[in-house]
């Protein structure tokens, strides 16, 4: 199973992109590709620069990546209550290619932060919004007091309740790999 993830945050040392990452590491039998936004890198989306310059090839990579993967796994920083611009901004672009930017992949959404709230309303925003933009919403968990549950050197979380529900919402996306064999 093919498992697409990033943290959809352009920061070099991105808690989401770690976060993204190690539970990509709990579906059974992933082969896991991990994005960095910082590869995505596009001018500041309008309708005026799209009829000017078209579609940018990150744009299309960035939604053909999503279209190869079995699974999709993302883990949302929050700024100011949303989005980060760098994600915002790629997902607009990738947007205009086709409104289901996620394609009906299986996908599990993550958020966390260095404080109490783990992203809860950037989190909430983006389950919102997810039958819009084609998201087989599987699962969604928001992690609380990032640096107080994981081990950065490591990689690895180390507080048993968060990592049970990382497992349970990782394992959603191969119960849907199984059930689709089964089908066929």
């Amino acid at each position: 199973m093919r498992i697409l993830t990033f943290g959809a945050s352009n920061s070099k040392t991105s808690i989401n992109r770690a976060l993204a990452k190690f539970t990509a590491t709990l579906v059974p039998d992933a082969e896991i590709e991990v994005l960095d936004l910082n590869d995505y890198a596009l001018p500041i989306y309008s309708e005026d620069l799209e009829k000017e310059i078209g579609q940018p090839a990150a744009a299309k990579n960035f939604f053909e990546k999503i279209g190869s993967a079995d699974g999709v796994i993302v883990s949302f920083a929050e700024h100011n209550g949303t989005y980060s611009a760098a994600y915002k901004n790629l997902f607009d672009w990738a947007s205009r290619i086709d409104q289901k930017v996620f394609q009906n992949k299986p996908t599990v959404y993550l958020a966390t932060s260095p404080g109490p709230g783990g992203a809860g309303s950037v989190l909430a925003s983006a389950k919102g919004s997810a039958e819009y933009f084609g998201v087989d919403l599987r699962a969604a968990v928001s992690v609380r007091n990032f640096y107080d549950v994981f081990d950065t050197s490591s990689g690895r979380l180390t507080a048993p309740d968060v990592l049970s529900d990382l497992t349970s919402a990782a394992q959603t996306l191969a119960l849907h790999e199984g059930a689709e064999r089964l089908a066929s």
